[in-house]
């Protein structure tokens, strides 16, 4: 008597996957935007923000989580995608950076999210010791989060370009904003919006070829 199979060949990753990109894409830039109205772009600014807008801050450090459970979805959606043709070097690199990134992202909104949490408890707040950790959040987020980012952009479009699962164009494109990333970050305050943009595009494709092929199979 055979057995028979509690789950298919292999788990399929939800349908769903796809769209956590979309969702993490929009809550980054909303983020994005929350976050540079509340708080100015000079690390070594005094602190007055935390009197004017320190619960807009806090909001937006709030939504973080959420979209980082987001991006841990749209990496499966990837992954499943890729299914057999997944090449274990570029996975590695692939997939770790997206967690070195996730992991700086979070620990950049926790330093912020304590200096925030301080100040609201109405305890003095040391000028030193906000400016240290002020500019350890900075140069977390500028310079090793967004360098992560921007490795996990190239990346996923060497896999891209390799395995065909998306347009070459949107590789290329990955490619060009990566170097914005790497080169740019220092000098420009917006250039990690791309990220966002870019796998808001990724996922869309996704999304679109998933249910082009969703109508094309009853036919076949």
């Amino acid at each position: 008597m055979q057995q028979q199979a509690l789950t298919g060949p292999h788990l399929r990753t939800p349908k769903a996957a796809a769209v956590a990109g979309i969702v993490f894409s929009v809550l980054l830039i909303i983020i994005f935007f929350l976050f540079r109205s509340a708080v100015p772009a000079d690390p070594f600014e005094p602190g007055a923000w935390l009197k004017r807008s320190s619960r807009t801050a806090a909001f937006a450090l709030n939504l973080i989580p959420f979209a980082g459970v987001a991006f841990l979805w749209f990496i499966g959606s990837v992954r499943d995608r890729l299914g057999q043709l997944e090449d274990r070097f570029f996975a590695t690199v692939f997939f770790g950076s997206a967690l070195l990134f996730l992991a700086m992202l979070f620990v950049a909104a926790a330093a912020m999210g304590a200096v925030i949490l301080v100040a609201g408890s109405n305890q003095p707040v040391d000028a030193e010791s906000f400016q240290l950790v002020r500019a350890f959040a900075y140069i977390v987020m500028n310079t090793y989060a967004v360098k992560m980012a921007a490795v996990f952009m190239i990346s996923t479009s060497t896999v891209i370009v390799f395995t065909g699962i998306a347009p070459r164009s949107i590789a290329i494109l990955g490619f060009g904003l990566a170097l914005v990333l790497l080169l740019g970050s220092s000098y420009i305050a917006w250039s990690f919006i791309v990220l966002p943009f870019w796998v808001l595009l990724v996922s869309t494709f996704i999304i679109v070829d998933n249910l082009s092929a969703a109508r094309a199979g009853p036919a076949q």
